[in-house]
């Protein structure tokens, strides 16, 4: 069985449904992911207390990182904060996706005279459902994004974060060195 990158992992176990069988956290990109979620949820809670619940969770989960690893300023390491500055960036990257993403998924509903409920429908999803998925707090199926993407006309490059993974690069570059007659060139915008 092939197993699965570290990055995908990550993304699985915070998904909603799993948020409540976390029992720690174990990296700073785990907080970060914890954090952004948290934060997500403040707004839909407003709509739906069952999201209160996965909030407090977060909350402590966060809390006991970070009184476990912070709370001593004298055994912080260099290490420790470039870890936290490249999943606060990992972080930033996907919202600002997520973000682009619902922004031009609302506007093609609004030119098509259609709401969110109206996709929910459409999609055959309830319609807080459709909002966790908007929002980035659940990932679209794939079916879902090729449905997006057939009705309104949407780049599936403007639907499908393609980010490549950290470890996905290391490996892309080590293999490509190795074969002598690949005539890829890699730049940053290629990988990142």
């Amino acid at each position: 069985m092939v197993e699965k990158p570290k990055f995908d992992l990550i993304m699985e176990k915070f998904s909603i449904q799993n948020i409540e069988k976390i029992n720690f956290l174990n990296s700073e990109l785990e907080v970060e992911k914890a954090t952004n979620l948290f934060l997500k949820l403040r707004v839909l809670a407003k709509e739906n207390e069952s999201y209160k619940v996965l909030r407090k969770h977060l909350s402590k989960l966060i809390k006991d990182y970070e009184d476990k690893n912070w709370s001593n300023n004298e055994n912080i390491t260099s290490e420790q904060i470039e870890e936290s500055d490249l999943a606060e960036h990992i972080v930033q990257a996907e919202n600002k996706f997520y973000l682009k993403r619902k922004e031009i998924i609302r506007e093609k509903l609004k030119e098509s005279g259609l709401n969110q409920t109206d996709l929910a429908k459409i999609l055959g999803h309830r319609k807080g459902y459709i909002s966790e998925l908007i929002n980035g707090i659940r990932p679209f199926s794939k079916d879902d994004l090729i449905i997006i993407n057939r009705l309104f006309k949407i780049e599936l490059e403007k639907l499908i974060p393609t980010f490549i993974k950290e470890e996905k690069v290391i490996h892309i570059r080590k293999t490509l060195k190795s074969i002598p007659k690949s005539r890829i060139i890699l730049s940053k915008e290629i990988l990142n």
